[in-house]
């Protein structure tokens, strides 16, 4: 039976930040089960208290101290989540106590900074990218194309779309991709739109049993999904893509954010976090 322990993120905000820390330090602990709670815009000692009765019934139930990561930024707040029966690790506290000391300036103690609309410029071209990638999305429009930070291409179901969305969103790059079709696959030649874009252009390939898999809840039992079908279109991408000199990525096993991360530095992008 695996040993199981209650989690709390606790944010002033949406949380987005404090889940983000606490997750990559909790997937250290696979031994663990983690049951998560996420408490956000907690801004208020009332709504402080109130969290702090989730916790203690979470400790009663399990009778083991749950742990609280939070990302409060007033002292009010924070001093009063201190007193929770629990192991509170305050990113507060960690992180920017010890930069104050060591730049000499006191922190705007702003809530909100990470994950809000504050930076109007850096926000808007967030959702300029995000829009300009649902709108070149699987080829749909060849418009404004050459104003795309990056092209993906790649057979039906490789992951073109997840990860441009994930470029555009997290950090504001605009993501076109393109699906290459068995037409494409037959002639052995990239769309005409991507020719004099080739050096925006990147691939992404999988294996064709995965392949097989993911269209098989899309198109059961169809030519479209057939191993078969997947094994030569993927084949046959692959071979396109190396002709073409384009680099891909094989999909399979990265995430998304693998995936987007190797782009991002291969391809010398900007990368913009938000």
């Amino acid at each position: 039976m695996p040993h199981r322990r209650s989690v709390f993120f606790i944010s002033d905000r949406t949380g987005i930040t404090v889940e983000m820390l606490g997750n990559s330090l909790l997937t250290q602990f696979d031994m663990v089960e983690f049951r998560k709670h996420t408490l956000p815009f907690v801004d208020t000692v009332d709504k402080i208290r109130e969290a702090m009765h989730q916790i203690e019934a979470a400790r009663a139930e399990s009778g083991k101290r749950p742990l609280v990561f939070t990302s409060l930024m007033k002292d009010d707040l924070r001093q009063e989540l201190a007193g929770a029966n629990a192991l509170v690790l305050d990113l507060f506290d960690r992180f920017i106590v010890p930069l104050e000391g060591e730049l000499g300036v006191k922190s705007a103690h702003a809530v909100g900074r990470s994950h809000s609309a504050g930076n109007i410029r850096d926000y808007n071209h967030r959702i300029e990218a995000v829009n300009y990638t649902l709108a070149h999305d699987d080829g749909v429009t060849n418009r404004n194309l050459d104003e795309a930070d990056i092209i993906l291409v790649g057979v039906s179901r490789s992951g073109k779309t997840p990860t441009c969305l994930y470029l555009a969103l997290q950090f504001g790059v605009k993501a076109a991709n393109y699906p290459l079709i068995p037409e494409d696959l037959e002639k052995m030649r990239l769309p005409g739109a991507l020719g004099p874009l080739k050096h925006k252009v990147w691939g992404l390939t999988i294996v064709p049993e995965r392949l097989q898999t993911i269209r098989q809840e899309r198109k059961p039992d169809s030519k479209y999904a057939s191993l078969d079908n997947c094994h030569w279109e993927v084949r046959q991408a692959e071979n396109l893509m190396q002709m073409a000199g384009i680099s891909f990525l094989n999909s399979t096993t990265k995430s998304i954010e693998e995936l987007a991360t190797v782009i991002l530095h291969e391809a010398g992008l900007d990368r913009r976090v938000y």
